[in-house]
């Protein structure tokens, strides 16, 4: 099977969550008027709550802080440009990505559990007894370029973004900080000395995810635990917008994702064949 019917596949089959959707963002600190501090600075080389940081070191400080949770609860919704809406309830995960999740889409419900690169849909109906389908992305070498979603990509986006912004207006969230940016295409390709935090396969492969976007408007809200727990974006490419919604709680309490036993998941191609 050639790759563009198995994307295609894998975006009917294991949801759109794996190849399309909303992107989203980050986090900061408390306004200030540009000075950076002893404390600051070494607050956002550890990770350790910056209230007093500007919002580039901010949002540094909370990845590197959510990138070591590994783990988080999550709801997300995205809608298309059709005004299509598609949620996701359950686990997320990050390096590796990760998801357990219970995807709803229009007249639609299904499971969906991730590891790396291999995703495993459950089936309406068990093929030769298997009430799993597996497919992996990386069958035919390595897979293309998508978004997980995850709050540590999100902040990814924005990690050396000076157009991060403090919003001091009215805050529907008491005890978080409200951040706001409106990134345009070449934003989000550049490449800021705060991107280095990141491996760097892990930063190619966040620039290949989103080289198709032409702007990208994000709000943001930090709880005081320096973890992003409300996430708005309108993501813009040459098909139109789409939006995004996503709420994170739980960072690295919850439980890993774990795969379905090998012997319940029947392989992609074999699902084809059967019919379903």
């Amino acid at each position: 099977m050639n790759r563009t019917v198995r994307t295609r596949a894998a975006a009917v089959l294991a949801g759109a969550v794996l190849l399309a959707g909303g992107l989203a963002a980050c986090d900061g600190g408390t306004k200030t008027d540009g000075a950076k501090g002893a404390g600051a600075a070494s607050g956002a080389a550890s990770g350790a709550p910056t209230r007093g940081a500007s919002p580039v070191e901010a949002v540094k400080a909370s990845w590197l802080k959510t990138a070591k949770a590994k783990f988080a609860m999550a709801e997300i919704s995205d809608t298309d440009g059709d005004g299509k809406t598609t949620t996701q309830t359950g686990t997320k995960g990050w390096y590796p990505s990760a998801h357990d999740l219970t995807i709803k889409g229009p007249g639609s419900e299904s499971r969906s559990v991730m590891t790396g690169d291999v995703v495993y849909t459950q089936l309406k109906t068990p093929i030769d007894g298997k009430p799993w389908m597996k497919l992996d992305l990386a069958s035919e070498g390595a897979p293309a370029p998508r978004m997980n979603q995850d709050p540590a990509e999100y902040l990814a986006l924005l990690l050396g973004q000076p157009k991060v912004a403090l919003d001091t207006g009215d805050n529907d969230l008491p005890g978080t900080r409200h951040y706001k940016a409106v990134l345009t295409g070449a934003d989000l390709q550049a490449a800021d000395e705060s991107t280095r935090v990141m491996p760097e396969k892990d930063r190619r492969y966040l620039r290949e995810s989103v080289k198709h976007l032409t702007a990208l408007e994000v709000q943001l809200w930090i709880g005081k635990d320096d973890y992003p727990v409300r996430v708005l974006t309108v993501s813009h490419d040459d098909k139109g917008a789409s939006s995004t919604r996503a709420k994170f709680d739980g960072f690295g309490q919850v439980a890993p994702v774990v795969a379905p036993p090998a012997d319940q998941a029947a392989d992609f191609d074999a699902v084809l064949k059967g019919g379903s």
